[in-house]
């Protein structure tokens, strides 16, 4: 008789974490960029702006002519925001379901290749806009390319696929947050660096770094990331099929509990992040505008302040761990999340500003949490499906955040600058009452959710 075969461990697989901080890095330094180009642009066309400065003709002037001018800008500023964000929602929602479940058949390397290419589209518009002067609506159709192949939100999508594939449910939540802290390191080396490189020399050169980072990034998914999906079949693309699959997740009726969790943690998740980038589309303007007068450079640090709560985030939560269920962990996140934006909605100095970043320290320590119990109620062949959900919802988080912070900052500029602050805050008690919600009452029922094979509520 033969002799029996012995099972080996596959080899250790590369880690993906470089893959999402390139495409941070290039979305961290887009960002806030893309919203001082506007406001420099819009403001030098309508006569805020001195043509001999980069600062605003009049900023923390009282006379009415240069409030009721900034107040103009702003507007403009805002109401572009919400073209271009509304532009690649509408395109990439459809992308991202779509190359999502694909990915559970024929792995995720091709959907990380496509969408990395698709930002780096997207980078080589912005820098055309600035070369030639473009009109700043060629920044919309750089942002409906980029939708089309899925977006930063695919990546998202894939990445966290990725590590799902690759971890068990016990280490899954803290392989999350690391994957989440990879966001803040890239974004905070994008903030600092971007604000005072773009002081220093101007939009395009870095812009051309983001470039360089989004073009890095769909060459490591194309020669230097190893597939996490084991078994790989061959899937068409453009099919209903894939559609459905995410469909499924929500309505299969042999599995009802997690149905049921699936969507009050997915409506968890949209509120949380609804209002982390609804507060992150106005900070910039925020930070611009009167008493605060902020430069570029400022910007910089206080972006890279908000970046670093992923990091600090991600220390609190393993060190909670220790003596806390993970849940009771993204409360205490939720708790530092609204008092922190409570305390930037009367911020009117400087280091009061400062003191509302760092109160923000556990700020993203809910979202991981949400993602591990959400990826723990599905099987791992659905995993692409799953993240692809996820992927829609921040995608529609992303459209009603800009819809509603950057309508709500204009039209309340006359009574509370910081209002949309105070409003996220508000919006936040909701979530914390539905994760505390599923703790106490639901609990039992987690057993009974999907783990490999169904059961009926009946066991």
């Amino acid at each position: 008789p033969s002799p029996p075969t012995r099972r080996c461990r596959p080899p250790a697989l590369p880690a993906v974490e470089p893959l999402l901080f390139l495409a941070t890095l290039n979305l961290g330094l887009q960002g806030p960029l893309a919203t001082q180009y506007l406001w420099d642009r819009l403001g030098t066309e309508h006569g805020y702006i001195d043509h001999n400065s980069s600062s605003p003709a009049g900023c923390g002037n009282s006379s009415a002519g240069n409030d009721s001018l900034r107040q103009e800008v702003e507007v403009l500023v805002s109401h572009w925001n919400l073209y271009i964000n509304l532009g690649g929602f509408f395109v990439g929602i459809f992308s991202v379901t779509l190359f999502g479940p694909w990915s559970d058949s024929v792995g995720r390397r091709p959907a990380l290749m496509l969408s990395a290419l698709g930002m780096t589209v997207q980078a080589a518009i912005y820098l055309l806009v600035m070369y030639l002067k473009l009109h700043v609506a060629y920044l919309l159709l750089g942002r409906i390319l980029s939708g089309l192949l899925g977006d930063y939100n695919l990546i998202l999508a894939s990445c966290f696929a990725y590590v799902a594939d690759t971890t068990d449910k016990h280490t899954r939540t803290f392989r999350v947050a690391i994957l989440e802290a990879c966001l803040g390191v890239a974004g905070m080396t994008a903030s600092i660096g971007g604000g005072h490189w773009r002081k220093a020399q101007g939009y395009i050169n870095p812009f051309w770094l983001a470039f360089a980072a989004s073009l890095t990034a769909a060459l490591y998914a194309a020669f230097c990331l190893k597939e996490s999906v084991k078994e790989r079949k061959p899937a068409k693309l453009f099919t209903f099929s894939h559609y459905k699959a995410v469909y499924r997740l929500y309505v299969a009726p042999e599995q009802p509990w997690s149905r049921r969790n699936l969507v009050l943690y997915s409506l968890a998740f949209f509120l949380i992040v609804t209002v982390h980038f609804g507060a992150k589309d106005i900070y910039v303007l925020y930070e611009l505008g009167s008493p605060l007068c902020w430069t570029s450079d400022l910007i910089g640090y206080g972006s890279a302040a908000n970046y670093l709560t992923y990091l600090s985030s991600l220390a609190g939560l393993r060190l909670l761990q220790l003596c806390l269920e993970d849940t009771w962990v993204a409360e205490i996140g939720l708790i530092s999340n609204i008092s922190g934006l409570v305390v930037i909605s009367l911020a009117t100095t400087t280091p009061l500003m400062f003191t509302g970043y760092g109160i923000l320290f556990l700020s993203m320590a809910a979202t991981p949490v949400i993602r591990s119990k959400l990826s723990k109620l599905v099987s791992k062949t659905e995993q692409g499906a799953l993240f692809a959900s996820v992927g829609c919802v921040e995608g529609l988080c992303s459209l009603v955040s800009t819809g509603v912070f950057n309508s709500l900052y204009p039209a309340t500029l006359h009574f509370m600058r910081g209002f949309p602050f105070l409003f996220g805050a508000i919006i936040l008690l909701i979530p914390a009452a539905i994760i505390g919600w599923i703790e106490i009452w639901g609990s039992d029922d987690d057993y009974r959710c999907f783990s490999g094979t169904s059961k009926s509520p009946a066991d």
